[in-house]
């Protein structure tokens, strides 16, 4: 496998690149490793069942009653006990279907069940994102290309710097900034990431077919917002303005705790980037190892996996982001273990410090390489990571 990283680019950096976490493996070490990845997800694969499917199901019926519920309530919210109540239960019901439903099942995990209502060409998620335009960003570009410099969109979502290497402009002073004001508008903020924006504007995406995937996203955000603004609290009647405030502050909620374990996939210290020319014939092998050191987890308890929708297990998502979320806790210790025999860290923590890393890490690399301490060595843990024990060539 090629060099996780390429020399600083743009800077006047004196930084040496980090050491390789790869490199005391051979070939023939990444090939086994795929094997055995490839031998947890066949088996998943072949035990999926009508357990998985009660599953899905059950939480969409749950989620739309929870919804239902807190809507009801806040008919009433012009009184505060209800306007908690309601407040409380429509933020879950949002962060659930967004989560571990809409998230999941456009990723496919449950196309295995043909059912037509719960597929992932089907499925359209209250997010004023559009689900086909996110389904490409991220199923396609993001999960292909993860943490590849240049490659993958969702590095820094294309507007911080999340890595030493990459190249310092002054426009990075006020990432600390802007990063809290995409976590607090973070729908309407991967709306216009999948737009690309930034493409179209350097003439790389042709004009109508942004105009046409613009007049989609605005329709979208103009329906979120007509019912969520207009539509319920109007049928709130006197409770109209404390309506409209429970649905604003749990769409705040959703922002900010969707943000929060996104940054966590990916943006702790101890997680790789990787240089375009690294990707050069990549093979199955290859691609598992990028993904294992390119996402980070986040320990806890089983309702704090499924508020997170499983992405808690980011790690093993990347793996195999087509297998059912359920059964992601039932993989975690295989693949720890996989880790652990081949010498690698699995970068893991409780949420508070995942955060903390992420956010830490955002602010220090708002600034020049040269006012940087030296960076973190990727081989070596991190402030959350569980160290590879007993490392060995296999």
């Amino acid at each position: 496998m090629t060099a996780l990283h390429d020399e600083p680019v743009g800077t006047t950096a004196t930084h040496d690149a980090p050491a390789d976490p790869t490199a005391h493996l051979s070939a023939a070490d990444i090939d086994n490793l795929g094997a055995e990845l490839n031998a947890i997800r066949d088996e998943v694969i072949a035990s999926r069942g009508e357990a998985d499917a009660a599953y899905i199901r059950s939480v969409i019926d749950a989620q739309r009653k929870l919804e239902l519920a807190s809507r009801a309530i806040l008919l009433c919210s012009l009184f505060p006990p209800a306007w908690v109540a309601g407040t409380i239960g429509l933020s879950i019901s949002k962060i659930i279907e967004n989560m571990e439903i809409g998230h999941n099942v456009m990723h496919g995990q449950w196309d295995w069940m043909r059912d037509p209502a719960i597929h992932s060409t089907t499925w359209e998620w209250d997010n004023v994102s559009p689900a086909d335009m996110w389904k490409h960003s991220h199923n396609e570009l993001h999960h292909t290309y993860t943490n590849v410099r240049g490659k993958d969109n969702d590095l820094g979502y294309g507007i911080m710097r999340v890595d030493e290497q990459q190249p310092w402009k002054p426009l990075y002073l006020v990432q600390p900034l802007s990063n809290t004001l995409d976590a607090c508008f973070f729908q309407y903020g991967i709306a216009f990431y999948d737009l690309e924006i930034g493409k179209y504007l350097k003439g790389r995406v042709d004009r109508k077919d942004f105009l046409r995937r613009s007049k989609k996203v605005l329709g979208k955000i103009f329906r979120h917002a007509t019912r969520d603004y207009v539509l319920h609290p109007m049928l709130s009647g006197p409770s109209a303005p404390t309506t409209f405030t429970a649905n604003l502050t749990a769409n705040l909620v959703r922002n900010l705790w969707t943000h929060s374990v996104i940054m966590c996939g990916h943006f702790p210290e101890g997680v790789q980037t990787f240089a375009t020319d690294s990707i050069d014939g990549e093979t199955r092998g290859q691609w598992y190892l990028r993904q294992m050191l390119g996402s980070a987890n986040i320990s806890g308890s089983p309702f704090m996996h499924f508020m997170t929708g499983n992405l808690s297990h980011q790690i093993e998502h990347h793996l195999f982001p087509d297998l059912p979320s359920n059964r992601y806790h039932e993989i975690a210790p295989k693949v720890q273990d996989v880790f652990e025999r081949y010498g690698l860290t699995y970068t893991t923590g409780p949420l508070p410090k995942q955060v903390a890393s992420a956010w830490i890490k955002i602010i220090r690399l708002s600034l020049p390489n040269q006012f940087l301490k030296a960076p973190v060595n990727p081989a070596s843990p991190g402030p959350t990571t569980a160290a590879s024990r007993g490392a060995r060539r296999i």
